[in-house]
């Protein structure tokens, strides 16, 4: 069941046999070779290199196959080398000697680059869809509890913010991914079907058609190129690396404040799990799995960065190893995407406990400081009786905004009535990031 062996004496042995084949991770392909068959075929009998009628059964005969393999009539299995050789062979049994005439003016190489093409802009598309959502999510969640919270820097409570603008960080983040997925598209909407093994073909045959029928932009401009370039999938492969970055980021924050420490969230029954033998726990699994998942995607990354580094040009058989990679990021990232999409809709914000941290942390600390800046001190200075005012507060376990007016003053003669004012959470919230949070 191979496409070549004319120029070899002896049978290839078993264990190449096996060690070759790809049938078992390219067969889901399936759909993508049958398409770049069928515009392959139709492209021949318009440049007359196939007669109209020869075209028409091989079409027929490709069409049959693809439903056949939908319906489960045909099972993609058996002893074949790859998902080109199934088809192929599947099409000469259904119609006879004409289906040999396929592959004509074409090669593997070129076949399984635009495989793989149509393969990847499709998944870029659905996995862009997915982002969409989970930004919308990511921004209904915000609007639903714009509560204050506290803001953090080194994972110590630093300045007051909303919970609104903190799940906006998120949604500037995915914005960037969504931006970096439209770029990818763009950059691998070209077709290399038509570039033969490496050099073309002798056949005069017309890429733009099969470029525009397979919905590309564009034929690529170098044959060599085409069937060796796999940067499209490093595109993409790194850009689902940061989605993927942005997902563990927030599951990081999500099971730190699902935490009894924090308490400022609670992940939903739905997307959490509980222990085997200790039966108050309530275990975030789901972003703990999304952490996890990031560094396998990341190396999916590395391992076709891997592959590809020392490929001299132009096809090696070492770029076989593009496919399981990539299938199991773009598996990977959907999932992710899904799950932490499930977890924002169903999470629950605890305002109370949020607005505790805030009253905990000295979180009017920096606008006490630009408050006697205002008044004609210098920051330098502010800083430093600010935070002579905090070791106060801290020994005398008190808040800024519960110091008398004499007491401040002890500190510093600046100080008058409308620093309650200035140092209150609500309008210091609307002095720094009013604007941005009306944009949101």
């Amino acid at each position: 069941m191979k496409l070549w062996g004319g120029r070899f004496k002896n049978e290839e042995s078993k264990l190449m046999e096996d060690f070759n084949s790809s049938l078992s991770f390219d067969k889901r392909l399936y759909k993508e070779d049958i398409k770049g068959s069928i515009a392959h075929v139709k492209m021949l009998a318009i440049c007359g290199i196939l007669t109209e009628e020869e075209g028409d059964i091989i079409v027929n005969g490709l069409n049959s196959i693809l439903e056949d393999i939908e319906k489960d009539v045909l099972l993609i299995e058996g002893d074949y080398e790859d998902i080109h050789s199934f088809v192929e062979v599947n099409l000469i049994k259904r119609i006879g000697q004409v289906g040999k005439k396929l592959h004509t003016g074409r090669s593997r190489n070129d076949q399984v680059a635009v495989d793989m093409r149509m393969y990847t802009k499709e998944k870029a598309f659905e996995v862009l869809d997915e982002v969409k959502k989970l930004m919308e999510t990511a921004k209904d969640l915000g609007q639903n509890n714009n509560v204050i919270m506290p803001g953090y820097t080194h994972l110590q409570r630093a300045q007051a913010v909303t919970f609104k603008y903190h799940m906006m960080a998120y949604y500037s983040m995915l914005e960037r991914d969504k931006k970096r997925l439209l770029s990818d598209i763009d950059i691998m909407d070209e077709s290399p079907l038509g570039c033969g093994a490496l050099a073309g073909s002798t056949y005069n045959i017309d890429r733009e058609f099969t470029a525009k029928e397979l919905g590309f932009k564009r034929p690529v401009d170098n044959f060599m190129d085409g069937v060796s370039d796999r940067d499209y999938l490093i595109d993409i492969m790194a850009t689902f690396s940061i989605i993927m970055m942005h997902l563990s980021r927030l599951s990081e924050e999500l099971i730190l404040w699902s935490s009894k420490e924090f308490d400022f969230i609670e992940i939903s029954d739905e997307f959490s799990t509980g222990s085997s033998i200790m039966p108050q726990k309530r275990n975030p699994d789901a972003a703990e799995l999304i952490r996890g998942k990031t560094g396998r995607v990341y190396g999916d990354l590395v391992g076709l960065l891997t592959t590809m580094k020392g490929i001299p040009l132009a096809y090696n058989k070492d770029m076989q190893e593009d496919k399981e990679g990539f299938f199991d990021a773009v598996d990977t990232v959907m999932k992710c995407l899904k799950v932490m999409n499930g977890m924002l809709s169903g999470l629950k914000v605890k305002e109370d406990n949020m607005y505790k941290g805030v009253k905990r942390g000295f979180l009017n600390a920096t606008e006490a400081a630009d408050y006697l800046v205002n008044k004609g001190m210098a920051f330098r200075d502010a800083h430093g009786v600010i935070g002579s005012i905090v070791l106060h507060c801290e020994e005398n376990n008190i808040a800024i905004e519960e110091l008398t007016i004499e007491t401040l003053k002890e500190f510093s003669e600046l100080f008058d009535k409308d620093v309650y004012d200035f140092v209150d959470y609500n309008k210091t919230l609307n002095r720094g990031i009013k604007e941005h949070i009306g944009k949101a």
